[in-house]
């Protein structure tokens, strides 16, 4: 764009309504079918063929604008796609209430019926926990699961992971010890976004299942301590996990905020959390911050414990939900089978479901 053009291009419409468009931005988003590929509605035109970009004249009237551009073209824009709204919403979550209980959905109408799968899937994008009942207690349910989800996540060590107590197991998880509040894979760089564990048998005495809304402790805490917060998304954390034959290990900070500034990933595991160094000048602003924090998550009200029988799958947004696990106090049979899915493949199945019931 010429050092003479302005960035913006005021249009004045006929009725006296007025707005003021990027110059850039109206000449990028030309609808022909010279700029724009029909077929497929994706953009044909590229800014970068263009050495300038200017106006040579513009007509607004009752229909719509037309442009004549520097370089010969001439562009036909309908008002209502000039004053539309082109802000994609996302569904919204909510922090939990009060008297939040997580929503139990049948698995077999969740997998067969379209508007309740679509039901199901705006509570869990809201509340960030969906339980699903009546599931075959057979291994390998969770593969179904793809058919809402999305395709599974494949992750180090297990496609679909057993816990059971196993004295050579590699994860505490393994053990009868509880579990505290936590998400899987903080050793990756960009962890799985939904776990689902489904409770194949539970006959042991003790091992409630524990779930926190993190994002909601992370909002009050970032009310309550603004510095402290800006810390956790600041300061990088080692976190590892491995066994005999596997390594993950990731450094990155407690929270990541998305670009509008809002929670993105809450990234929690005391288990896999290394040594940091002491020398360094941010591990004591570090530790201090973490503290707080995990103060506030393990005396927060944004928990719920309940059991989980057999065949019950958990379902849970671990970019956002911590879950965990009280001690097994006996040895009595207890399997559960997880599996990783991703928010996204969620968020669109919840498109396509709707488009396809409308």
């Amino acid at each position: 764009m010429s050092a003479e053009m302005p960035a913006n291009v005021r249009v004045n419409w006929p009725d006296g309504g007025s707005m003021m468009l990027p110059t850039l931005w109206l000449r990028d988003v030309c609808p022909c079918p010279d700029c724009r590929i029909e077929q497929t509605q994706e953009k044909r035109f590229h800014l970068a063929a263009l050495e300038s970009v200017s106006v040579a004249s513009l007509c607004a009237d009752a229909e719509g604008l037309k442009v004549t551009w520097s370089e010969g073209h001439n562009s036909v824009y309908p008002r209502s796609f000039l004053e539309a709204n082109h802000v994609r919403d996302q569904p919204k979550w909510r922090p939990w209430s009060d008297d939040y209980s997580p929503g139990y959905f049948d698995f077999t109408t969740f997998l067969s019926d379209r508007v309740y799968a679509i039901r199901a899937i705006e509570e869990f994008l809201e509340a960030g926990v969906l339980v699903l009942t009546n599931s075959p207690t057979e291994e390998l349910t969770l593969e179904r699961l793809a058919a809402r989800l999305g395709p599974i996540r494949e992750v180090l060590f297990d496609r679909i992971h057993n816990v059971k107590v196993d004295p050579k197991g590699y994860n505490v998880a393994h053990t009868s010890l509880p579990l505290p509040p936590h998400n899987d894979f903080a050793s990756y760089s960009w962890p799985p976004s939904v776990q689902a564990l489904h409770m194949l048998a539970n006959e042991a005495t003790g091992g409630r299942s524990t779930i926190y809304d993190g994002w909601a402790v992370l909002q009050a805490f970032r009310q309550e301590d603004p510095a402290a917060f800006d810390v956790l998304c600041r300061v990088a954390v080692p976190f590892r996990e491995f066994d005999d034959g596997n390594e993950t290990f990731a450094c990155e900070p407690i929270i990541r905020l998305n670009p509008n500034g809002e929670m993105g990933v809450f990234r929690y595991s005391n288990q896999l959390m290394q040594v940091m160094d002491p020398l360094n000048p941010d591990t004591a602003a570090f530790y201090d911050a973490y503290y707080k924090l995990s103060r506030r998550l393990i005396t927060s009200p944004f928990n719920r414990r309940f059991r989980l029988h057999g065949g019950e799958i958990l379902v849970v947004a671990s970019h956002r939900i911590l879950h965990g696990r009280e001690a097994i106090e006996d040895a009595g049979f207890r399997h559960l089978q997880d599996a990783y899915f991703e928010h996204d493949n969620v968020r669109n199945m919840l498109t396509v479901l709707e488009r396809t019931h409308d």
